[in-house]
């Protein structure tokens, strides 16, 4: 008997916080998303003359970009840097994704370790604060090498 009475007012308190639980996540729900700028390295492709990078932006920040550039520093499979470089994905409006591909010569993709975001080196928009692309930077990767700040 003593169960059934425990298991009574367990249930009882769970039911009673019931609709707290749902006031809290209609809450989240209309609260704004965070500011973000999301660069995905979606594709390495080996060309005649080295390896194409094929990236998919998403502007999230709250405001279109003029200009975002980063310093990329691309690591082989050792661990060693083999070269640091400026990728420039020009202006990227708010709410749009976008596909920019860059080449580099020189490079074997299939030696490629690692690719580091240092820094990025522009980012330009009317309300938009220069350090908002490292800051609000989210990275992702869909290829065998590792990708991030």
């Amino acid at each position: 008997m003593q169960f059934k009475s425990v298991g009574r007012i367990m249930t009882a308190a769970l039911l009673a916080s019931a609709p707290a639980f749902g006031a809290a996540a209609q809450e989240a729900e209309g609260s704004s998303p965070a500011p973000v700028l999301s660069v995905e390295l979606n594709a390495l492709q080996a060309t005649d003359k080295g390896c194409r990078f094929t990236f998919v932006v998403a502007n999230q920040l709250g405001g279109a970009l003029e200009s975002a550039a980063f310093e990329l520093v691309l690591f082989d499979k050792e661990g060693m840097v083999s070269r640091l470089t400026i990728v420039d994905f020009k202006d990227l409006p708010d709410g749009k994704t976008k596909v920019r591909q860059f080449d580099f010569s020189g490079v074997d993709c299939s030696s490629l370790g690692r690719v580091l975001v240092n820094d990025a080196t522009e980012c330009k928009g009317s309300g938009i604060d220069a350090r908002a692309c490292i800051q609000n930077l989210k990275t992702e990767t869909r290829t065998d090498t590792a990708f991030g700040i």
